[in-house]
């Protein structure tokens, strides 16, 4: 395969299952919420979308179970324009599914069950070989086994970035491909064994401890970057929020499209940054992700 994609994602593909509530129920307890929304999502598969609403050339490798989710999310990868010959079906396994609660001020919390994304494995990659290593950045997440995504990343042509979520152990190896490895506050706390503590220092421990750079989002805060040139915080546009769930895969995607088009990271983060701001702005994760004019001002 000689086709050059801009982005090709190794990760997941879930149905979200939405429910807005007033407050989350204690321990025993329990409240009322919203009507059930059904949403596509799974953060492999947001980020896809999100890079080819982008205007990108986007492909996944995933799996999905032989049921009405799987189809659903085939069919919303398929709209959005995602390259979908490596989008493995597999009998007997649901799919994947995100149980997704949404406060009052938009935040969320989510519970994974990963059903078919926990069947992808090192053989997905080798038939995908020729896809993975035609791609200017392979991005990736652990809502898929780690196996896949060091066998992924063994095979990358390109540029390697990994949003460790959810936080994980990651092999020497695989951190030395990341460039950047991109992480919220808490994830960095988790890699570096502490409190999140100040952002900058965070990312700069981080980008000493193997990867070749470092992103750490910080949700309305924007983001801090360290790389050779050393750390840079990046502002994000004021918005007004409505709903966080897929900001963070919004702005890892438009972050691997500029780096896939060129871009310096310091550049490509704050073109992120706009992409993750505008995403907050609208409910649900792939339905949120904004066009190239859509996005806030610089």
């Amino acid at each position: 395969m000689d086709e050059r994609w801009d982005v090709v994602v190794v990760g997941s593909v879930n149905a979200d299952l939405v429910v807005g509530v007033e407050r989350r129920p204690a321990p025993g307890e329990t409240v009322l919420g919203s009507d059930l929304a059904v949403h596509p999502g799974g953060k492999g598969a947001n980020q896809a979308v999100a890079a080819a609403r982008l205007g990108g050339r986007a492909a996944l490798v995933g799996r999905v179970g032989d049921d009405g989710h799987g189809a659903l999310l085939r069919g919303a990868l398929a709209a959005a324009g995602v390259g979908l010959d490596h989008l493995a079906t597999t009998p007997g396994v649901p799919t994947g599914v995100a149980l997704i609660t949404v406060g009052p001020d938009g935040d969320n919390s989510i519970i994974v069950s990963p059903g078919a994304n926990a069947r992808l494995g090192p053989a997905d990659v080798a038939a995908a070989r020729d896809l993975i290593a035609a791609a200017s950045v392979v991005s990736f997440q652990l809502e898929v086994p780690l196996p896949a995504v060091e066998a992924a990343a063994g095979v990358a042509g390109g540029r390697v970035v990994l949003n460790l979520s959810p936080p994980a152990p990651v092999p020497a190896g695989l951190l030395a491909r990341c460039d950047p490895l991109v992480v919220n506050e808490h994830e960095a706390a988790y890699l570096l064994d502490g409190e999140p503590g100040d952002p900058r220092d965070a990312a700069a421990a981080l980008a000493r401890s193997g990867p070749r750079s470092a992103v750490v989002t910080l949700g309305a805060d924007g983001a801090v970057v360290a790389d050779g040139d050393g750390v840079t915080a990046i502002p994000a546009p004021a918005a007004d929020a409505v709903d966080t769930t897929g900001a963070g895969d919004a702005f890892t995607a438009a972050l691997c499209l500029r780096l896939a088009r060129g871009d310096a990271l310091r550049d490509a983060a704050r073109y992120a940054a706009r992409a993750g701001a505008a995403a907050v702005r609208r409910r649900g994760a792939q339905s949120s992700f904004p066009t190239p004019a859509e996005l806030p001002a610089p």
